[in-house]
């Protein structure tokens, strides 16, 4: 079994010691997957998987998808790799959680570091059920009831027209050739555990629903501000061979882009999720 899970905070974050990806047992590989569910983004040093080695992990772990629903994989025998490289618009500069702008987004990733720039480009995690469950009551019962617009049109419109002439990667079964808008939840509940948490980031999500144009920044902007205070943060700073996972359910993101024309790249891959449901009642 694993040696030891290093905290990085009361309830979010840890580090795994004494694991070998590659070589992990089915019994080791299950005591991840609900060790993921509990601190909501791991992180494992002195790793050596290459791409082959990465999509096979995730498909113990779970069921892949492409690599993205509009940017192809790595190459063409690695089609679930999603390649973020800075020297081709490979950020992440924003706060987001992954792919929200599909009826199904992902439930989790696993990211690996390729290249490295001599310093920063560090990642930080939000935890989105500790954000929740630290708003006051009045507000919680306010974003229990909303619906928001997830859109990626911003984002990768331009690349499905322009760089894939409107022929995107096949996700949930079909092929995407448009970004439509999607609706989900404000609050999401995690079909595991049932805990709520937060389902808005600034990276996809364009409006809350029913309610007017600056109600709807007042409230995301009140939810933003609050997911990202420094109290629901863990941050990783990156060394070659590490691996980080997260639950995608629970958790948003944001890569610092703090290394200047220095070259970073990271491998990504996704695992298949469920339609977000939000409270009931």
């Amino acid at each position: 079994m694993i040696k030891e899970y290093e905290p990085l905070g009361p309830h979010f974050g840890a580090v795994v010691h004494g694991a070998d990806l590659a070589t992990a047992t089915d019994d080791e590989i299950a005591e991840i997957r609900a060790a993921l569910v509990e601190r909501k983004v791991l992180f494992f040093r002195d790793q050596t998987l290459d791409d082959d080695a990465q999509v096979t992990l995730g498909r113990r772990i779970g069921e892949l998808t492409a690599s993205h629903p509009v940017v192809g994989g790595v190459d063409e025998a690695h089609p679930e790799v999603y390649a973020l490289d800075s020297t081709d618009n490979g950020f992440a500069d924003v706060w987001h959680t992954d792919v929200t702008f599909m009826r199904r987004p992902p439930l989790g990733s696993v990211l690996r570091a390729v290249t490295l720039p001599p310093a920063g480009g560090d990642t930080n995690w939000a935890d989105s059920q500790l954000a929740y469950e630290s708003l006051s009551e009045p507000v919680k019962h306010l974003a229990d009831k909303l619906t928001a617009v997830h859109d990626g049109t911003r984002e990768f419109g331009y690349y499905l027209a322009q760089r894939r002439g409107g022929q995107g990667n096949e996700w949930d079964g079909e092929v995407v050739t448009r970004l439509d808008p999607v609706e989900h939840p404000v609050v999401r509940v995690h079909p595991e555990t049932g805990r709520k948490g937060i389902f808005v980031n600034p990276g996809f999500t364009s409006h809350i629903t029913g309610v007017s144009e600056f109600e709807s920044r007042a409230i995301l902007d009140l939810l933003y501000a609050h997911l990202t205070k420094p109290e629901h943060i863990v941050r990783h700073r990156w060394r070659p061979g590490d691996v980080a996972m997260w639950d995608n359910r629970s958790t948003a993101h944001y890569a610092n882009r703090d290394y200047g024309d220095a070259r970073r790249v990271m491998h990504r891959i996704t695992l298949r999720g469920d339609v977000p449901r939000g409270p009931v009642g």
